[in-house]
């Protein structure tokens, strides 16, 4: 992912208002990023931890969608619908995000099952336990990352709705 300004990323949100993106808190460790190791960007807002801001790569532009913690979390273990990862170190949560433009701000909205911490990019860059990486693990990380990004960027094109 290209590195982007304070700026730039407040600007990306496709499904926010002006107030929610003027207020919106970015992460902590904003200024010590290594964009060349994610695929997106993905954080809990500290002053409302039920808001969670995604910024993913989309055509060489940033789109930024803006989401909300479910009221009721799955019970049982899930799967994360971007990273996929089955030995996840963190919980799954489900999140709502409004669609972007007219739909959205008749209420409608898409969710979505992910890392509640938004690690994916860490978690596909993971080594491989032995059984599931065969012959070659860079080859299974690589096809990992990618899976990652396509599932990112399907999110990301329904939220814009095209």
């Amino acid at each position: 992912m290209h590195a982007l300004s304070e700026s730039a990323i407040r600007g990306s949100f496709v499904n926010a208002t002006l107030r929610e993106r003027k207020a919106l808190t970015l992460p902590s460790d904003f200024d010590e990023l290594d964009w060349g190791r994610i695929d997106f960007l993905g954080w809990r807002d500290p002053r409302q931890p039920q808001i969670g801001y995604l910024v993913i790569p989309v055509d060489d532009e940033a789109v930024g969608v803006m989401l909300r913690l479910g009221g009721r979390q799955p019970r049982n273990r899930q799967l994360c619908s971007f990273c996929e990862d089955v030995f996840l170190p963190s919980d799954v949560a489900f999140f709502s995000a409004k669609l972007a433009g007219p739909a959205g701000r008749k209420g409608d909205t898409i969710g979505t099952l992910v890392c509640s911490d938004f690690a994916c990019s860490k978690n596909v860059r993971m080594k491989p336990p032995a059984h599931m990486a065969g012959s070659n693990p860079e080859a299974l990380r690589q096809e990992r990352i990618l899976t990652l990004q396509l599932h990112l960027e399907g999110f990301a094109r329904r939220v814009l709705d095209r």
